[in-house]
């Protein structure tokens, strides 16, 4: 008996301490001393333009380029255009080294007249063919030629007409080929195909272009920068809320803090290349037109994008954060008894919400 005694006083004893203590601390209550305090920001109602937005970036660009190359092999001997010149249509803009052009003209030349001294030698041999044929004939009557004599004629005859018409032939090739080696001659004068502003030389005077299988482009050049154009990357969450016509306003890293003004003028269906099966982000391409009477604008500037989806004027502003807040039934009770009066319980009803607030709806307390 001593012994389980023994064994079970101390437990006996930490129990007893441990349900005192709980006690004594239930008795005192020490949290329920000091209530707790309910604290809340307030801001003042202001009334403003509420705008719901979609934001993507995007690049701009010139709404018609052409690009100039060349048709033919050659040395630039001459440039007469550089970046940023304005040009206009039909004007010469480079020239390439001729000479070896020139000596296609003279070979082309010189097959032709050969081609055609070659018609003239086989009409000669026809009509000689034609009048020993005549007079075989003449003989075979009197009967002073066999009949395969004749018949050897006759073949030479028709030999001599087949080679009138090769001839014809070499005649009308070497006639194709002189054309192509003038028109060649041609292609060494470079002109600009449009009016419009260089933006870009890719070619250096003195060097080489090679024209094999695709013609080398030698020359970018805007048609207008007057006009021009952003291609925006949009995400797949956002498209569906664009449409043609809305307007956009955005901004350049060359010009911080201006805003400058387009119009969307299509939303493309097929999604912009670029998606990979790892990242999963798809994007749609919506091309905004833009005005660029003062030039500010160039070429390869990113832009950072704001769709307007829609905007109302002189709306009653409130946080963002106030059509969110959800309190409990104690923060509700420490606001009734704080400004006292309202409609208990009723919250802030929410019209349209944008960047910067939402609208005040009807449901307002009162």
């Amino acid at each position: 008996m001593k012994q389980v005694i023994k064994r079970w006083l101390p437990r006996v004893i930490v129990l007893a301490i441990v349900a005192g203590g709980a006690a004594f601390l239930w008795i005192k209550k020490p949290w329920a001393s000091k209530p707790a305090e309910i604290t809340f920001n307030t801001v003042q109602v202001s009334k403003g333009t509420i705008a719901a937005q979609v934001t993507a970036n995007g690049t701009l660009s010139a709404k018609g380029t052409v690009q100039v190359g060349a048709q033919v092999s050659g040395r630039v001997v001459e440039l007469h255009a550089d970046f940023n010149d304005k040009v206009k249509k039909g004007q010469i803009i480079a020239k390439l080294d001729e000479s070896v052009l020139k000596a296609q003209i003279d070979q082309a030349q010189a097959a032709y007249d050969l081609a055609v001294a070659n018609l003239k030698k086989s009409q000669v041999t026809a009509n000689d063919a034609k009048r020993q044929l005549a007079r075989q004939k003449s003989l075979q009557e009197q009967q002073l030629v066999a009949g395969a004599t004749v018949e050897q004629y006759e073949v030479s005859l028709e030999t001599a007409e087949a080679q009138i018409t090769a001839s014809r032939a070499s005649i009308s090739q070497a006639s194709a080929n002189l054309k192509q080696a003038k028109t060649n001659l041609g292609y060494a004068t470079i002109y600009s195909p449009v009016d419009g502003v260089v933006l870009s030389r890719a070619v250096e005077l003195g060097q080489t272009v090679a024209s094999s299988l695709q013609a080398p482009t030698l020359f970018t050049i805007a048609e207008d920068l007057a006009f021009m154009q952003i291609d925006t990357s949009v995400a797949e969450g956002d498209v569906g809320r664009l449409k043609e016509g809305m307007k956009a306003t955005f901004t350049v890293d060359a010009f911080p803090g201006k805003n400058f003004e387009g119009t969307v003028r299509q939303v493309r269906n097929s999604a912009a290349p670029g998606v990979t099966a790892t990242s999963g982000v798809v994007t749609y391409d919506a091309v905004i037109d833009v005005e660029n009477k003062e030039l500010a604008l160039r070429p390869g500037m990113t832009a950072n994008v704001t769709f307007v989806l829609d905007k109302v004027e002189d709306a009653i502003k409130i946080p963002n954060a106030a059509l969110r807040f959800k309190p409990s039934r104690e923060q509700m009770m420490a606001l009734f008894e704080k400004f006292g009066g309202g409609r208990r319980g009723s919250g802030a009803g929410s019209g349209r919400r944008g960047r910067g607030g939402g609208e005040l709806g009807s449901g307002a307390a009162g």
